[in-house]
């Protein structure tokens, strides 16, 4: 099975392409540019270094968030482009679970962290149980404080939120803190792949017309100024 991945929830963006068990062509930027300004150069170039067209795909994987209101935008509309121009079939996966299969340790507990701005992030704790990662919690958004309040035990932190609000952690959860080395804080288009495949694997795909991204709260445009 032939995939494509994109990821622009985040200041990085990531594109790659897996066949089967084969990571085959990735690549990932990290700009403070719109990612509108170079996404579609970059899937161009994943195929093309693959060997692929997209009429070879079997399917697509977006991440559906949280992260940047603007960056899911961007990814999630362009996928869903190439999805109904292709016909082939969607799968949205969350990118703290990513962030959690990225984890480089299979023991205790992992909190992906993503920085949301306005002094919150988007967070979630995963157990590795039976094999795979099972949801501790539902994914929020936070204050660094009271997302540290619920853990009790050894938890791995990852994330670009987790190197943000590193000291925090620490200071909090002191010897009870490990944190991911830095290569695995950015959340990679082919970890998404994986996870997508296996869905696309069992036909649990998801509706491209009504596919919309995963914000977790509202925009900030939209939010009640203080006053």
């Amino acid at each position: 099975m032939k995939v494509l991945a994109v990821d622009t929830a985040t200041e990085s963006c990531s594109v790659a392409l897996i066949e089967g068990e084969t990571l085959r062509s990735e690549m990932t930027a990290v700009s403070r540019q719109t990612h509108s300004r170079h996404l579609m150069e970059m899937i161009q170039a994943v195929l093309e270094t693959a060997g692929r067209t997209l009429d070879d795909l079997d399917g697509f994987v977006a991440a559906r968030g949280p992260g940047s209101f603007t960056g899911l935008r961007i990814g999630i509309s362009t996928v869903k482009g190439l999805c109904m121009a292709t016909g082939k079939p969607l799968v949205g996966v969350s990118n703290l679970e990513g962030l959690a299969r990225q984890a480089p340790t299979r023991t205790g507990d992992v909190c992906p962290w993503i920085d949301a701005r306005r002094k919150e992030v988007y967070c979630c704790r995963y157990r590795y149980v039976d094999g795979g990662f099972r949801k501790m919690m539902p994914e929020d958004a936070m204050a660094p404080a009271m997302a540290l309040s619920a853990i009790d035990a050894p938890c791995l932190f990852i994330g670009n939120g987790a190197t943000l609000y590193q000291q925090v952690i620490a200071e909090s959860l002191m010897d009870r803190a490990v944190f991911a080395p830095p290569e695995a804080n950015i959340l990679r288009a082919a970890t998404l792949a994986f996870i997508g495949m296996e869905r696309l694997m069992k036909q649990d795909v998801d509706d491209p017309v009504r596919f919309v991204p995963h914000y977790i709260r509202k925009s900030d445009a939209r939010l009640p100024r203080s006053n």
